[in-house]
């Protein structure tokens, strides 16, 4: 524990207060989470902000276009939150979203997309291509540029945002000009070094990993589809440029970590950062986490900025 930033040690001290998630269901963990006040943290400026409901299959689902300030068209990133498939919404990410627009100065549309065990895979996944679909249809709508959508998330969002690479690449679906990926899960195995070096005692541990992954996948076929668990994929050239970051104290850090070899060992464009010090889940605590987030966004936005030239080529 002695590599922990101050302020991951922080964050673990408040997380061993509450029961072990792992051993209460899903509705209980979310009325738990719900509860608690709410904390005031410093807000990034905005042109405007609105939510929309959009349809999905059967049903609509909200999404929340945070706008930067300026003219446009905008580049546009589509974020998927975290919370394992489980928990999670989008306030959740709100303030990091936020921060997101404003330094990237893109529309960023933020999914909130239905939630396991009520809707297991793939459902997750269907409302989350329905959305990248719908901004990429309407993106003249929000002032924002179809040739140039990313998509990215953290944790289960940066599952989402994988498959949505991959579901769009097989299906002729929305080009994606990139993606960012945040402490990402790739697989559904538990069974990496890291998920043995942090499996207790760093926030996410392997039994509520495991939890999440139950509630999400119907059988243990689901475990070894692609759009689950891209590390298993035969293929995956032709996929946009990636930008995967990882935390050092993280069970998931290193299939995040393999997931970028390969997909550089299939000629995608990668870049990667491992955030030392630091533990799963900081990227949506501005609370405990400020100036993490601000660090990892400025690296985002550089990222983005190549995206943009080569946008700008084609």
């Amino acid at each position: 524990m002695a590599n922990l930033k101050p302020q991951s040690q922080l964050y673990l001290e408040a997380f061993k207060q509450m029961p072990a998630l792992a051993s209460l269901d899903a509705q209980t963990v979310r009325d738990m989470f719900a509860m608690a006040p709410p904390v005031e943290v410093e807000l990034a400026p905005l042109a405007k902000i609105e939510d929309r409901l959009i349809p999905v299959e059967d049903a609509e689902i909200n999404v929340r276009i945070y706008t930067p300030e300026g003219q446009g068209p905008f580049p546009i990133f589509v974020y998927y939150h975290g919370g394992g498939w489980v928990l999670g919404d989008i306030p959740i990410s709100d303030a990091s979203c936020r921060m997101l627009a404003n330094k990237t100065e893109r529309i960023v549309v933020s999914v909130d997309y239905r939630l396991a065990p009520e809707y297991k895979f793939p459902v997750p996944v269907e409302d989350s291509y329905a959305a990248l679909k719908w901004v990429s249809e309407n993106a003249e709508l929000l002032n924002g540029n179809a040739s140039n959508i990313v998509v990215g998330g953290d944790s289960a969002g940066g599952n989402l945002a994988v498959a949505m690479t991959l579901k769009s690449r097989d299906e002729n679906g929305p080009p994606i000009a990139g993606q960012v990926l945040i402490y990402p899960v790739t697989a559904l195995s538990y069974d990496s070094q890291s998920y043995q070096d942090f499996q207790v005692g760093f926030g996410l541990d392997r039994d509520l990993m495991i939890w999440f992954g139950n509630y999400y996948i119907r059988n243990d076929e689901d475990a070894k589809n692609i759009l689950v668990a891209p590390i298993l994929a035969d293929d995956l050239s032709n996929l946009p440029p990636a930008y995967v970051l990882t935390s050092e104290f993280d069970v998931l850090r290193d299939e995040g970590e393999a997931y970028a070899e390969l997909l550089k060992e299939a000629g995608v464009t990668v870049e990667t950062s491992r955030e030392e010090g630091l533990i799963h889940g900081f990227f949506t605590n501005m609370a405990v986490f400020p100036d993490d987030i601000k660090g990892a966004i400025d690296k985002f936005a550089t990222f983005l900025t190549k995206i943009d030239k080569e946008v700008s080529r084609v």
